[in-house]
């Protein structure tokens, strides 16, 4: 409501559906959030043969 309030839009819906393409996507919040939790370099050093954490012997 503040950045409606800035921007001079009377409703805050309208500050919403103009704006809205410049706010990152669901997907993209839960992808950083996922690496911020588990690390985004985790998977370069598992490599390939940990995608399902099964070994042979």
């Amino acid at each position: 409501m503040a950045l409606s309030t800035y921007l001079g839009h009377a409703d805050p819906g309208f500050t919403l559906r103009t704006y809205t393409d410049l706010l990152p996507t669901s997907k993209d919040r839960t992808r950083r959030a996922i690496d911020a939790a588990v690390g985004e370099d985790q998977a370069a050093k598992d490599g390939p043969e940990a995608v399902d954490g099964l070994e042979t012997a």
